[in-house]
């Protein structure tokens, strides 16, 4: 009983920290197959398996890829994944944007330029001027807080919270 529990657990642990291999099944090398120490479940212990086997055991990459159930490009990755960064650049990066991609420097600077211009531009305003000259739709709550880390980020020591409303910048409108 309790080593159902262990592997429960695991498998949560696993999920939670994005490591769950999607494809289990599809790891056929017999380490992982014939003995209980390997978790074909842990992605990052069945790349890292894959790398050390092309590189200390020599076995050639498009059979070990096979075996671990990826491609030989996925391997090439992992192999220059764990010689930059080690074991912790196996772990899969989270998914998503990893920034804003509407608000650019080039739209951000734009946007100064015209509160320069007009200081009491509503940030509704300003999503209007973005729309306009970039093609792109942002919500005013965006522009407003772009400009807010903007600012924190030129005026380091500051806190956003430690001017007045007033001091904080356009409006959201």
């Amino acid at each position: 009983m309790t080593g159902q529990n262990d592997r429960d657990s695991k498998l949560e642990a696993l999920t939670a920290t994005r490591t769950l291999n999607p494809r289990p099944e599809a790891v056929t090398d017999p380490g992982f197959t014939a003995e209980a120490f390997f978790d074909s479940r842990d992605v990052v212990q069945v790349k890292y398996e894959m790398v050390r086997r092309v590189e200390v055991e020599q076995i050639p990459v498009s059979q070990a890829a096979a075996a671990f159930g990826f491609s030989r490009q996925s391997l090439y990755t992992a192999r220059a994944a764990l010689a930059q960064g080690g074991m912790p650049a196996l772990i899969p990066a989270k998914p998503g944007p990893k920034s804003g991609w509407k608000l650019t420097e080039e739209v951000l600077d734009h946007l100064d330029q015209v509160l320069s211009g007009a200081p009491a531009t509503t940030c509704r305003q300003l999503a209007g001027i973005v729309a306009e000259r970039f093609g792109v739709s942002v919500h005013p709550r965006s522009v407003e807080r772009a400009l807010a880390r903007r600012r924190a980020s030129e005026q380091p020591g500051e806190s956003d919270d430690a001017g007045q409303a007033g001091e904080r910048g356009p409006k959201s409108r």
